[in-house]
């Protein structure tokens, strides 16, 4: 459980606390997840629902990986604007939302265990919180789906149709990609008042008592 710990202060300081992501904590971000999932896969780790989310969260580092890779799959094109850069990119935007997301539940399931553990009790199940995280993961496939074709286009120079069906849907995409980076731009700000509201709270309950 220590070790767990550590791997969620991790994260938390790489996703809701660190503005941009470096290469440092992006490096003891992938050696943390890889730790956690052989640690959760022991017979010693209970299966509870705060496992369940967090090796939801370590498994989401899979996405940096494949951002990686892809990377350096489009160095020899040399051209940042490449499918494969925007893919690279997205997934990276992808798995930080996943992320940060994953960590909030972690905190409110830690909030209700420390302030309502009995009332909460049919909440904080197995089953929950994989719903919960197959959610996330729906939402943050959905958001990278949206994003990767709003780029495809801008690099296709695609120019709009006149008339038709296509004048009228042609635009929907960059119009829905925009809104949806700053929505999730004001829940990420969101997020952070939230995590600290409940560790705030968290930590004077534990010191009072």
């Amino acid at each position: 459980m220590k070790d767990l710990r550590r791997y969620l202060a991790l994260k938390y300081i790489q996703y809701l606390v660190l503005s941009s992501s470096h290469a440092l904590s992006t490096a003891l971000g992938l050696l943390g997840s890889a730790y956690t999932v052989i640690t959760l896969r022991s017979a010693r780790v209970s299966s509870k629902s705060t496992a369940v989310l967090i090796s939801s969260l370590a498994k989401a580092d899979v996405l940096v990986v494949v951002s990686l890779v892809l990377e350096v799959c489009s160095w020899p094109l040399g051209a940042g604007a490449s499918p494969a850069a925007a893919l690279a990119r997205n997934l990276l935007t992808a798995n930080a939302h996943a992320s940060c997301v994953l960590l909030s539940a972690v905190a409110l399931e830690a909030y209700l265990i420390t302030f309502l553990p009995a009332e909460s009790r049919h909440l904080r199940t197995v089953r929950n919180a994989r719903m919960a995280a197959r959610l996330v993961w729906v939402l943050v496939a959905a958001e990278c789906a949206l994003l990767q074709a709003d780029d495809l286009l801008r690099a296709s120079g695609a120019s709009a149709p006149a008339h038709g069906p296509w004048a009228l849907l042609f635009p929907l995409p960059s119009t829905a990609a925009a809104l949806l980076r700053s929505l999730t731009y004001i829940l990420g700000v969101l997020l952070r008042i939230f995590n600290v509201y409940i560790y705030y709270k968290i930590f004077f309950s534990v010191s009072n008592r």
